[in-house]
């Protein structure tokens, strides 16, 4: 799946870039984001994550998507603007993107081939939906909207791809 990491993919202001370029080669946590879902509070927890992991060679990317009750209905600039002010973001973002679906991303059409620890492959759930990858592009782990990223599981797969 190392071709995951050249997937054409916009960062938030527009910016033609790779997934590989947008995390830097570091291995990463892929999340499709929302800023008026009830999983929204979990901004906190990721942006921890990048706190903690990022200076050890790990970024989480955040991925807006409005296919969930319409829960992402922002622009760009609203979305960026969001993130920044209520939850002080400062991992990268891509453009606004479907996850499901016929039009769904390139990226997302890659990442939900892959199973979850029960081995459910398929569409995303909802909003806050884990990727785990390594720096190679291979999609190490998958959690579900529900599991928050601290979670012990979360974690532990964080862990499992960082450099030594």
């Amino acid at each position: 799946m190392s071709d995951l990491l050249d997937v054409p993919v916009a960062t938030l202001d527009g910016r033609p870039t790779t997934l590989g370029d947008l995390t830097g080669g570091r291995p990463a946590l892929v999340v499709n984001v929302a800023s008026r879902c009830g999983l929204t509070p979990q901004y906190t927890q990721l942006e921890a994550l990048q706190e903690q992991f990022g200076p050890r060679g790990f970024t989480v990317v955040g991925v807006p998507c409005n296919q969930f009750g319409g829960q992402e209905p922002g622009s760009a600039e609203e979305i960026a603007e969001f993130c920044s002010a209520t939850y002080g973001v400062t991992f990268p973002m891509t453009e606004k993107v479907d996850v499901n679906g016929p039009g769904a991303h390139p990226l997302y059409q890659r990442l939900t081939a892959v199973a979850d620890a029960e081995g459910r492959a398929g569409d995303v759930a909802w909003n806050f939906e884990k990727f785990v990858l390594s720096a190679d592009g291979e999609v190490v782990a998958r959690f579900r909207p529900q599991t928050t990223p601290d979670a012990p599981e979360v974690r532990a797969a964080i862990e499992s791809v960082l450099p030594a």
